[in-house]
């Protein structure tokens, strides 16, 4: 997948090419099914881990890769078959193990369909088990949190499940 290189045109947002949504994720409901917010979001965050470095190659001849820790997903708006979206992303934390990520999944008219934060692990593939990222990596995710220092955190980071219970 393509991925628009150019951060500073976006604000510092990395911008995944359109996405189609094909027929087999349309539910009985006659939308986009759940679970493929989460392929798409998963497409979009690929061709984020092949701009630090962190794609197939770095898998299959470092034996290192990253692996999904937590996400929490918010739908907003529903999406159907003829639709076409892109993700966005920004990083809003890291360490020398870890990167704490917001994504948007987007129609490509600009409105907002869902929104994904996520933590994201670094793991050595032999054990496997949460390593910290090699010094080049970790370079390029610093030069990424750089690039990105002027974008704001989105209020829904860090959001919580619960019900709000108004006060008797």
């Amino acid at each position: 997948m393509k991925t628009n290189l150019d951060l500073e045109s976006n604000n510092g947002l990395i911008i995944s090419e359109p996405m189609s949504i094909k027929p087999e994720w349309i539910d009985f409901n006659g939308h986009l099914n759940m679970a493929y917010y989460n392929v798409l979001f998963d497409t979009a965050f690929d061709s984020v881990c092949v701009i630090l470095g962190l794609g197939p190659e770095y898998a299959e001849t470092r034996k290192l890769t990253t692996y999904t820790g937590e996400i929490h997903l918010c739908y907003l708006r529903e999406l159907h078959l003829e639709h076409k979206v892109y993700g966005t992303f920004q990083l809003i934390d890291f360490d020398e193990k870890r990167m704490h990520v917001y994504q948007e999944l987007r129609h490509v008219d600009g409105w907002l369909a869902a929104t994904c934060e996520g933590m994201s692990l670094h793991v050595d593939m032999t054990g496997p088990k949460v390593a910290p990222y090699p010094q080049d990596i970790f370079d390029n995710i610093k030069n990424l949190a750089e690039r990105q220092s002027g974008l704001q955190i989105p209020d829904s980071v860090g959001r919580k499940i619960e019900i709000r219970r108004k006060n008797t």
